[in-house]
């Protein structure tokens, strides 16, 4: 069975962070080892919650305490995305070479979250500039949505070929693979989202419907990046990866939907995430 460690925030009641990783890497099975960046009661689109953000001596603690049992030797993957400061963002990627120095072919999937459409930044110029910097050079897949990806690159996306060219010029600094999360393009029609993968070999598009989700679930990114991930490290096809990723979170979408709540609806969608129903065309572009 193979390893995967997720690093990032936790929360009690809904799914966000690793409550919308660990549970879809489990269902795709994987034995995802958690470690929780903060413990927090809710995420904070609310507006107000409880908890704390653990300290980056306390993270670095707990994955020194995984290694004493020869897990880091055993990891396949690691996953990150909210980082919260950019001393975290240091344990982050230490971590990360620990897992390459005992298995050299072992994959980083980089989750850059730093902000979005509507809200801007929620993260401080020093996350931002570690990013850059550190944490995508590091990364061998990186997810970032479109407000990130033209945030890393300088550009603006307003068509394919400015997100084919932003991608490039991320890719450039590292990742193998970009996954674009959520692409909004003036030629597309306004009722679909589309995700975008810039690989070495090419790039391939998918698109969904857009469904009428007011106020938008968060945690839907942080789910997207832990089965795009699973499915690559299954089948080493980012296209596949793509489709079953586009798939599995309409399907989430849809459940999230009908349940009329904010909170994605893993665990009703939880076979979908495994074997989703409808599937996409997934094209090269």
């Amino acid at each position: 069975m193979k390893k995967i460690l997720s690093i990032q925030s936790h929360v009690a009641f809904g799914y966000v962070g690793n409550r919308a990783a660990v549970f879809p890497l489990q269902r795709l099975g994987y034995d995802a080892m958690a470690v929780n960046t903060v413990q927090f009661s809710n995420h904070t689109g609310y507006g107000s919650w409880t908890g704390q953000v653990f300290q980056p001596a306390h993270i670095a603690e707990v994955i020194d305490g995984i290694a004493a049992r020869g897990a880091l030797e055993s990891c396949d993957a690691v996953l990150s995305g909210y980082m919260g400061g950019a001393a975290l963002g240091q344990v982050i990627v230490e971590t990360v070479r620990r897992v390459r120095a005992a298995k050299p072919e072992a994959v980083y999937c980089c989750d850059p979250v730093m902000g979005d459409v509507g809200r801007g930044f929620f993260v401080n110029e020093d996350i931002r500039a570690f990013m850059r910097a550190e944490a995508v050079p590091a990364a061998d897949i990186i997810t970032p949505n479109q407000f990130e990806l033209e945030f890393l690159t300088g550009r603006e996306v307003h068509s394919l070929a400015d997100a084919l060219a932003a991608a490039k010029a991320v890719r450039a600094m590292g990742p193998k693979l970009v996954l674009l999360t959520s692409l909004t393009r003036d030629e597309a029609p306004a009722d679909s989202i589309e995700m975008l993968l810039d690989t070495p070999d090419g790039a391939f598009l998918v698109a969904t419907p857009r469904l009428p989700l007011d106020p938008p679930p968060n945690g839907a990114g942080d789910c997207v990046a832990a089965v795009f991930l699973a499915k690559y490290l299954e089948t080493g096809d980012p296209a596949k990866a793509l489709g079953h990723a586009a798939a599995a979170i309409y399907a989430v979408f849809s459940a999230t939907l009908k349940a009329g709540t904010r909170e994605l609806q893993l665990i009703a969608a939880q076979d979908e995430l495994v074997a989703p129903q409808r599937t996409f065309e997934v094209r090269k572009v």
